[in-house]
């Protein structure tokens, strides 16, 4: 699912001027989570650009069953 999500975002995040540093799938508080984590120049309006870039991409893609949660973040924020 990973390289998958990775191979289709890649090129549309370079347009606003970050990266992907990691995509992580797990459950927070009970939650199904898809945590996509940038690296660049990431501010909360960069992280709403990605996640308009994102979310779509995803859900096209078909790759979670069932409903989950979409959280970008920068690199430093998250889940480490």
């Amino acid at each position: 699912m990973k390289e998958k999500i990775l191979e289709k975002v890649k090129m549309p995040l370079e347009e606003i001027g970050v990266s992907v540093y990691d995509i992580t799938f797990e459950k927070e508080d009970g939650i199904d989570t898809l945590f996509i984590k940038l690296d660049g120049n990431v501010d909360t309006d960069t992280c709403a650009k990605a996640s308009e870039i994102i979310n779509p991409i995803v859900d096209e893609l078909d790759l979670i069953e069932g409903e989950y949660v979409l959280d970008i973040c920068s690199r430093g924020e998250g889940n480490e």
